[in-house]
């Protein structure tokens, strides 16, 4: 690991090159440049908001893009963030980060199941700045001690991050329970669909796309106080044919039984060894949960964005994507008599197979 100190920044400098020379520290997992990085950055005069989202988070961002490509490991990835992570701390302690409460309170969170911890924690510091309390509740909050939290804190607000699409059922929990007691909440996060389209969809009171949206967002006034009355099937009315709740609930067995059967509809598994198998049946796990949620939101559209991406993350790593297909037939022929999960299956397949053709035309 490099010891080696940055060079003195103009302070002029172009946001893209500290992004670079950030980018360089983070990918050679050097903690000690990238930390004396943002230091030297805050020492220089760069506002500590500009590095925190200009800087650390467009970087963070790149890491999830690198490792997408196949350019980067998970363990490279895990080191990045982790990193960042530090960065973020360090930048917390300069004295250009002091500021003064001069606003009420936050609570910010991730939902519980939700890992990806550093999109709150860079909203939380950015809050500070604004002159807000706030509480960092960190990743993967139950959602009975965060109502406890928030009984015992009386904040103004609630501020939900998720990453993953899969935690949604969760966090509409959430929602509704910060609204039984009264607190309104603001969502963010790629869980939440483009332009949040799922943050209106369980009823939260606002979304906002990145940390100093809302920040912006929190600063225009109180958030509107939520009917504590509000159920989740309020929202979601389609959930009465209990697709959603039955494929959830057997979600373990209808892995086995997919996984089992592909072997005769997809020959090449058969010459699988036992790491190959573990990752396949993860993946099936995977299009078991996004189907499980696409059924939970009744919007196809999330499934089929997840099948052609991971199509496209397994031929990003050499692995044959036309196991897909088969998966999906014998998905849809395990539920067969599930409506709303055969129509969205069946959109899955039609646009699997239209990617398909497109890349290996492109192949050509």
């Amino acid at each position: 690991m490099s010891t080696s100190t940055p060079p003195r920044l103009p302070r002029s400098a172009p946001l893209d090159r500290l992004v670079e020379q950030m980018w360089d520290a983070v990918s050679a997992a050097d903690e000690h440049t990238a930390t004396e990085l943002v230091l030297r950055m805050l020492d220089d005069g760069v506002e500590p908001e500009t590095v925190l989202l200009d800087v650390v988070a467009k970087v963070q961002g790149r890491v999830g893009e690198e490792w997408a490509a196949n350019r980067i490991s998970v363990a490279q990835e895990h080191a990045a963030t982790a990193i960042n992570e530090r960065a973020v701390a360090a930048i917390s302690r300069h004295p250009a980060a002091r500021t003064t409460v001069t606003r009420g309170r936050i609570v910010v969170a991730c939902v519980d199941g939700e890992w990806h911890g550093l999109p709150a924690r860079l909203l939380s510091e950015v809050l500070k700045l604004r002159g807000w309390r706030v509480d960092y509740l960190g990743a993967q909050v139950p959602t009975p001690h965060l109502i406890t939290h928030l009984h015992n804190t009386r904040a103004d607000a609630v501020a939900l991050s998720s990453s993953i699409a899969t935690r949604l059922p969760t966090a509409h929990a959430a929602i509704t329970a910060c609204q039984a007691i009264g607190v309104p909440v603001l969502v963010g996060g790629a869980a939440f669909g483009p332009q949040g389209r799922y943050a209106k969809l369980l009823g939260a009171e606002a979304w906002a796309p990145d940390a100093r949206a809302a920040a912006d967002h929190l600063a225009r006034g109180p958030l509107p106080r939520p009917q504590t009355d509000h159920q989740q099937f309020d929202d979601l009315p389609h959930l009465g044919d209990q697709e959603y709740t039955l494929v959830a609930r057997n979600s373990t067995s209808l892995v086995r039984h997919v996984f089992t059967a592909l072997e005769d509809a997809y020959p090449a598994m058969r010459s699988y060894n036992d790491f190959e198998r573990e990752r396949t049946a993860e993946d099936l796990k995977h299009i078991v949960d996004f189907l499980a949620t696409a059924l939970y939101l009744d919007d196809e559209e999330l499934f089929t964005w997840f099948i052609t991406w991971t199509a496209r993350i397994l031929r990003a790593r050499g692995v044959p994507e036309m196991s897909l297909q088969p998966a999906l037939v014998l998905l849809a022929r395990e539920l067969g008599d599930f409506p709303r999960a055969a129509r969205i299956l069946h959109a899955a397949t039609h646009v699997l197979n239209t990617d398909l053709t497109t890349a290996a035309g492109n192949a050509v």
